[in-house]
């Protein structure tokens, strides 16, 4: 009996198997019965095949609320793409190029995207969390609101990125640069940061409260009205910074260094200040600190001490007594 020639139905199912060639382009009509193949292999049925489209040129595509749940997008370009509430949870993004691309309200939690570029990408909403980033660039994105709750962060890039209001709660961040970003009212809460950078960033009003943030460089920063309760700081700098307003109660401060901050009005009852730089700080109206405080930081004749007297602190004298200021 002669072979059956396959119809083209199977021909194209058959193709779908294989993955596409790097850096191709895929037409509509391939790109749809990607998509729904890819649906299929979620729903467990026979007829499905995860979706692979690694090294594929995407930008410009219409993808707004697709599922690509888990699927193989390394490498993959979706430079300009419109992927709004897509879902892209668990998905391979690692080295793809997702450059000013419109992820609002984007599934992208649980998402490996080692050295993906995000650079003026649109992610307000979106859901990183428990995402890996790892040589992650995203300078200049727009993660308003965005949720990165543990999410693990290494040698990443958020220069000038926007992060206002976003919930990065129990998220680990080592060596990323955060230089210049917008944090304000930021969620914060119980972080781990280590060696990170984060000049000039303006963090009005975040929540740090409980966070590990060690050897961490917030010179120029504008912490103002931040919450710090509970954080260790240790070794971290705040040269010039401003924390005016500020709570650090039950901080841990050691050889934190806050040469010439701003800190009046700042809340510091219970901290501990062995070895705290405070030399040419503004400490006027500080509320809590005790004689044995101040006398375990360094203070010079440019500090002003919470009385509105100039330094150096000396024990005994009640300079420690609040003031308005």
């Amino acid at each position: 009996m002669a072979a059956r020639m396959p119809d083209l139905d199977s021909r194209a199912e058959a193709q779908l198997v294989k993955p596409p060639l790097i850096g191709a382009s895929l037409s509509a009509a391939a790109l749809r019965r990607v998509l729904d193949a890819h649906r299929a292999w979620l729903e467990g049925r026979l007829e499905g095949q995860r979706a692979c489209l690694a090294g594929i040129v995407l930008s410009d595509a219409m993808l707004e609320g697709e599922n690509l749940e888990r699927a193989d997008l390394h490498s993959a370009n979706f430079i300009d793409a419109r992927m709004s509430r897509a879902v892209l949870s668990g998905a391979n993004l690692r080295l793809a190029d997702l450059g000013n691309a419109i992820l609002i309200e984007a599934d992208l939690s649980a998402a490996d995207l080692t050295e993906a570029r995000l650079e003026l990408a649109l992610l307000a909403h979106a859901n990183l969390a428990e995402s890996h980033l790892a040589g992650t660039i995203l300078r200049r994105a727009n993660l308003r609101a965005a949720r990165l709750p543990d999410a693990a962060m290494d040698n990443c890039d958020f220069a000038d990125a926007v992060l206002r209001e976003a919930s990065l709660h129990q998220a680990k961040a080592f060596e990323c640069n955060f230089a210049g970003a917008d944090l304000t009212d930021a969620k914060l809460y119980h972080v781990t940061f280590r060696c990170c950078r984060l000049p000039n960033i303006a963090a009005y009003g975040s929540n740090w409260t409980t966070s590990t943030v060690h050897n961490c460089d917030f010179r120029n920063a504008d912490l103002s009205a931040a919450r710090l309760d509970r954080c260790d700081l240790a070794q971290s700098a705040f040269w010039r910074a401003n924390l005016r307003g500020s709570s650090l109660q039950q901080a841990r401060l050691n050889g934190a260094d806050f040469e010439s901050a701003d800190l009046a009005g700042a809340r510091l009852h219970e901290s501990v200040t062995m070895g705290a730089n405070l030399r040419g700080a503004d400490l006027r109206g500080a509320t809590g600190l005790t004689p044995t405080q101040l006398s375990r930081a360094r203070t010079d004749a440019k500090t002003i001490l919470p009385d509105g007297s100039h330094g150096p602190y000396m024990l005994g004298s009640s300079a420690h007594r609040s003031a308005r200021y």
